[in-house]
């Protein structure tokens, strides 16, 4: 309970600050209008660029007295694209992510260890300076069946839609800058699905038994981050909260990805990979499976990086 009040706090201290900002700017634009400026508002500006990243890392041993695999080779993909849009008072942001990652051992054979798809969509109309009033939509899933494996043995736990996470949200977005944005939600609709039928019989994702989809309303906050330290070290950084009002609302959704990138050159770059999920309804972790468990995917990897061209309309 006590995360949740915290949650409130956060919210209602930013909806203060905004109420506050709103009136001593719009006293400020009433004295300092500039017609010109107006008219430039018809214009449509799009920004569009990305980034795609691969690693790959390969290993053998031969009479190794330490022991390991014989051989192993893991693959790593990296694609990140945007699209924004301005126009006046009109901001539409798209984003678009897609990891993937794969690893070959002698011991264990092929597996992936990666793999998320991650739209994010955010149209926002400017109310005062910093503040917009804005719809968020997002669509978080993956491409490719996933297993763990209990006792060594693998189990089917995922594929395309099943899960899939839909929300769709209204409120309030801060952002003072290019490099930062909070968006604030009491208002959040989200769909988790399993369109698998073996895995919506088992009643995975907090979805019932038998179904396919479950609704859940609560508050959301989403906060993105990007940061460059130098020419060639660039930071990224994103994290969302849930609360769900029907089911334990103190029991906060978590996800945060973070991307840390040093440009070795213009094609070589390193670059680090740290996700952490908390879902509270994801419960196939302890004995029997019946147990939520902070996730962790931490990636390391040295490899190609090219930037895709940053271009304006």
């Amino acid at each position: 309970m006590r995360l949740f009040f915290i949650f409130l706090l956060v919210f209602g201290t930013f909806f203060s600050l905004f109420s506050q900002d709103i009136s001593v700017n719009r006293l400020r634009s009433e004295t300092s209008r500039d017609i010109k400026k107006d008219l430039d508002t018809a214009k449509w500006k799009w920004k569009t660029g990305g980034v795609f990243s691969a690693n790959l890392g390969q290993g053998s041993l031969s009479n190794w007295a330490a022991g390991g695999d014989n051989f192993s080779v893991n693959l790593a993909l990296f694609i990140n694209y945007f699209w924004f849009m301005k126009s006046g008072k009109h901001n539409w942001d798209n984003k678009l992510d897609f990891n993937f990652g794969y690893i070959q051992t002698t011991s264990l054979g092929a597996r992936k260890n990666d793999d998320r798809v991650d739209y994010l969509s955010k149209y926002g109309y400017e109310i005062d300076k910093k503040w917009f009033l804005s719809g968020l939509f997002n669509l978080r899933t993956q491409f490719f069946d996933g297993y763990t494996f209990p006792k060594g043995e693998p189990q089917f736990t995922s594929t395309l839609f099943s899960p899939a996470f839909v929300l769709l949200s209204v409120g309030l977005d801060y952002k003072p800058n290019t490099k930062f944005s909070m968006f604030m939600s009491p208002l959040t609709s989200r769909w988790v699905i399993v369109a698998n039928k073996e895995l919506a019989s088992k009643g995975l994702y907090g979805v019932p038994p038998g179904k396919m989809a479950f609704n859940e309303a609560g508050a959301f906050v989403t906060v993105n981050y990007s940061e460059k330290f130098a020419n060639n070290i660039t930071y990224r950084s994103r994290l969302d909260l849930f609360s769900n009002y029907k089911n334990n609302p103190e029991n906060i959704d978590l996800f945060m990805t973070n991307v840390l990138s040093f440009k070795i050159n213009k094609y070589l770059s390193a670059t680090y990979n740290l996700d952490l999920i908390y879902d509270d309804d994801l419960r196939i972790f302890g004995e029997n499976n019946s147990s939520a468990a902070l996730q962790v995917k931490s990636i390391l990897g040295i490899g190609f990086l090219y930037q895709v061209p940053i271009k304006r309309k």
